[in-house]
């Protein structure tokens, strides 16, 4: 066989191999590359504002009707129109036509700064949220056998959480055979809740939760701090 042709036949699957490299590379480039025409979707609006409102008629209101009745050129009152017309007038304001309550019949708008609106509802939304009060349950665990001094130290516990304002959820575990003594359980959770009944109330009575016996007490509210009586100034006496 020639040279020639035992070079070309040995040449030719190299080829093939580096080709099949090459576009492996390329796919895997156009994978992380984004295309040119790409465009990031847009944020869904949390409210229906201006062409997304799509309703013939609203109902418009606000305390601005009458920066919008001067550019509408008439008296403008809280009052049903079209939706064009009033999405027209927000234009000339430069401001935003902002669906406030979608369920209504027809829905109810307003025209306002659609960011300003946004920023002032999570605000509000902050406050709210650090004035919620939190509700922390701690557990404290018995055993129909506990004894006294287990007991005791137990209750000292939940007197200590319950002052703090936290509820305690205490509960009988009945391991094994102990499950036969469910009205010792009970009698102890039950002196568990005479002991701290200036601190605490019972939401319900104790109850069986699958091998457990349970009772929820909530703190008592605080009272009030009466009002230390006032010093009163005794006028200086003259020497």
């Amino acid at each position: 066989m020639p040279r020639d042709v035992e070079l070309t036949s040995i040449t030719i699957p190299y080829i093939f191999v580096i080709a099949f490299i090459f576009s492996l590379n390329q796919n895997h480039l156009a994978r992380g590359r984004r295309p040119r025409n790409y465009q990031r979707q847009a944020e869904k609006p949390r409210f229906r504002i201006n062409q997304y409102i799509r309703v013939p008629r609203i109902r418009l209101v606000g305390d601005n009707l009458d920066k919008v009745s001067r550019v509408a050129g008439r008296e403008v009152s809280s009052d049903i129109y079209p939706t064009q017309q009033v999405r027209d007038w927000a234009e000339k304001l430069e401001l935003d036509l902002v669906e406030i309550s979608p369920k209504a019949d027809p829905p109810v708008c307003r025209i306002i700064d659609y960011k300003k609106f946004l920023y002032q509802k999570k605000k509000k939304e902050k406050e709210i949220k650090a004035k919620a009060v939190k509700t922390v349950i701690k557990e404290i665990r018995f055993g129909p056998n506990t004894d006294d001094h287990d007991f005791e130290f137990k209750l000292r516990h939940a007197k200590k959480f319950l002052e703090e304002g936290a509820k305690v959820k205490a509960y009988v575990h009945f391991r094994g055979r102990t499950i036969v003594f469910k009205e010792r359980g009970e009698l102890l959770l039950l002196r568990f809740l005479k002991q701290l009944e200036e601190l605490g109330s019972a939401e319900a009575l104790p109850k069986m939760e699958g091998r457990r016996m349970t009772v929820v007490i909530a703190p008592l509210k605080k009272a009030s701090q009466k009002q230390r009586p006032k010093k009163t100034s005794t006028p200086d006496r003259d020497k």
